[in-house]
């Protein structure tokens, strides 16, 4: 990221990629039940329609339903397999994307938009090739509604990774692995160059330092280009891996009976609590991301330092 003044010594590779993944779980944690509603919003309508067609309306009811027909705790489904996505998915996408621009800069601080734009989209693929199956258990948790005689579709996060690769085969823990991975080369693209571009021009132009005002508002920029641009790949990336086996036949598929089914405001189904997430999300991440990132680089330093 931008802003390492000269004095300043440059965090590490293993610093940024642990950081990155504890300021993602710290996030996580924190905005859980706003990306447990957005899921529940995304995947309302793809039953036959009639009745209970609509079961939730807006953040608000949609959080309101929840507790009051499943309780508090439904609020938290899947957050076990979502702190493990975090581990693994932000440490390679958010940690990796410094080192990535230097990659294709062979070695040069000078990043334009298009390898800003090459990093983002690399690192966001290489992501999720690696962490989907986290990211399939996370969503089938929060999609699952608790059944009138207690039942769940799955019974712990081990029981449902085991239950889909028995039921579904090995690949079935990379459902959705492609739509997934335009999602996110999308959304690293957006929420990553658009947070290093917002906070390079406030501090090319000093209307703030680098400190904690600058960082929460690049973050919240990032939050809401990403989420305009995201919403409706994430849509369908929800739909399809939520479904059950042989539903639809491809992501394209799915997107095409959604369109059909539902119109095009299907592809912006949950965008207030996708905004509202992403962009607490962005801010909580990013504004810990650098102090993880600050404080831990000024560990290593003292530690390192000769007595």
């Amino acid at each position: 990221m931008v802003g390492i003044k000269p004095k300043d010594a440059v965090p590490s590779g293993p610093v940024k990629f642990f950081g990155a993944g504890t300021a993602g779980c710290i996030a996580d944690l924190i905005t859980f039940p706003l990306d447990t509603a957005k899921v529940r919003l995304q995947i309302q309508g793809e039953s036959v329609k009639g009745e209970g067609a609509v079961k939730y309306r807006g953040v608000y009811g949609t959080i309101t339903t929840m507790v009051r027909t499943e309780g508090a705790r439904s609020l938290y489904n899947g957050l076990v397999a979502g702190l493990q996505r975090q581990m693994s998915f932000a440490s390679v996408r958010i940690g990796l994307y410094d080192s990535m621009k230097q990659f294709y800069t062979r070695g040069t601080e000078s990043a334009g938009i298009v390898v800003r734009l090459m990093a983002g989209c690399t690192t966001g693929a290489m992501a999720v090739a690696f962490a989907q199956p986290t990211d399939v258990v996370k969503v089938r948790f929060q999609a699952q509604v608790r059944l009138p005689g207690g039942g769940r579709r799955y019974n712990s996060t081990l029981d449902a990774y085991r239950t889909i690769a028995r039921d579904e085969g090995v690949r079935g823990l990379w459902k959705g692995c492609m739509p997934n991975i335009t999602r996110n080369a999308i959304v690293n693209c957006a929420e990553l160059v658009t947070y290093d571009l917002i906070k390079e021009l406030i501090l090319k132009y000093d209307l703030m330092t680098d400190n904690l005002p600058c960082h929460f508002t690049a973050a919240f920029g990032a939050g809401f280009c990403t989420t305009v641009v995201a919403s409706p790949v994430d849509v369908v990336k929800t739909r399809f891996m939520n479904s059950t086996d042989g539903k639809y036949r491809s992501a394209i598929n799915c997107a095409i009976i959604m369109a059909r089914n539902e119109g095009p405001s299907a592809f912006y189904k949950g965008f207030m609590p996708s905004f509202l997430r992403l962009g607490s999300w962005n801010i909580v991440m990013f504004v810990t991301y650098e102090q993880i990132k600050r404080h831990m680089t000024r560990a290593q330093q003292y530690y390192e330092t000769p007595l």
